[in-house]
């Protein structure tokens, strides 16, 4: 019996997709039934992930209005044999309580990357030697506010590339966040 891989990988894909779309809809559902609680003004720190091969990236976070809003940055880089990069994500994040220090966010945000490629290494025929590419980001993640300054945090990103040969493309990262409240 032959089977259709492509098939097989595209169903399991839009499988895979009707389960976030139903998560994300359960919490924001959620969010309504939950009671507010102050977040810190600033934070700062590292977010573990893998953004499109990223890593470990320096994390700043300030609180915005009086509805715990907030909007994070983050500046990842990488450089290793092959090419050297660096990017920087802005997100705007909604920020609900769930329970004491336990609160769950969402929001959109968008980024701005460059990569410089070692074509000795690495040969791209008929392609430039770096590019700048920018790309759509969506956060929703959970996290603890413990009593001490310490915010521990994991979230998931998809970040939607496009406008260049480097990234046109959607990624999914999951990040753990580690920061400073101050």
């Amino acid at each position: 019996m032959v089977y259709n891989l492509n098939k097989f990988a595209l169903t399991k894909k839009k499988n895979i997709m009707k389960h976030i779309f139903l998560t994300t809809f359960a919490l924001i559902g959620f969010a309504f039934a939950t009671q507010a609680q102050e977040i810190s003004k600033n934070a700062i720190g590292l977010r573990l992930g893998d953004g499109d091969g990223f890593g470990t990236e320096v994390s700043y976070q300030r609180a915005v209005g009086s509805n715990n809003n907030r909007i994070e940055l983050d500046l990842g880089w990488r450089d290793n044999e092959n090419f050297d990069a660096i990017r920087l994500t802005g997100l705007y994040h909604w920020v609900w309580n769930i329970d004491g220090g336990f609160n769950w966010y969402a929001g959109p945000g968008a980024g701005i990357g460059r990569v410089d490629f070692d074509d000795d290494r690495f040969p791209r025929d008929n392609q430039p030697d770096d590019e700048t590419y920018v790309y759509l980001a969506g956060d929703i993640g959970i996290e603890y506010n413990f009593d001490f300054p310490l915010l521990l945090s994991l979230d998931f990103r998809p970040e939607f590339g496009f406008n260049d040969n480097v990234s046109d493309d959607v990624d999914f990262d999951i990040g753990l966040g580690v920061r400073y409240q101050f």
